[in-house]
């Protein structure tokens, strides 16, 4: 399941909305909706994002956040370590091998590392 994927997925609950009531609303079939909440579609077009942001009646920062999420699920991610030191390819491909093993308390400690080397 993708970042997106997961927030779709409980506005839906939240808001008591089938995917089928969604899919018609939003002019495209259930399926492509199933496959996007389960991670199996590429990151959704910017115009399907404004679309859901009506249907729910997101503004401001939950607009935004949706948006985010959008960017950031695309579930086949490809790497450019190119000209980059060893270690981060080293890096790269160890993650790419092993991020199935990865308990979700372990991705959230990665993450946090990133987000304070970054800053």
């Amino acid at each position: 399941m993708t970042p997106f994927g997961a927030r779709l997925r409980a506005l839906r609950e939240q808001r008591g909305v089938t995917l089928k009531d969604l899919a018609a609303a939003l002019q495209v079939s259930a399926a492509y909706l199933s496959a996007l909440e389960h991670g199996r579609r590429g990151r959704p077009s910017a115009g399907l994002v404004h679309q859901v942001n009506e249907f729910f009646g997101l503004i401001w920062d939950d607009a935004e956040e949706l948006a985010r999420l959008a960017r950031q699920s695309h579930p086949r991610v490809v790497l450019d370590t190119a000209g980059l030191a060893p270690e981060a390819t080293e890096l790269a491909n160890r993650l790419a091998r092993e991020i199935r093993q990865l308990r979700p308390e372990d991705i959230a400690a990665l993450t946090a590392t990133l987000d304070r080397a970054v800053r």
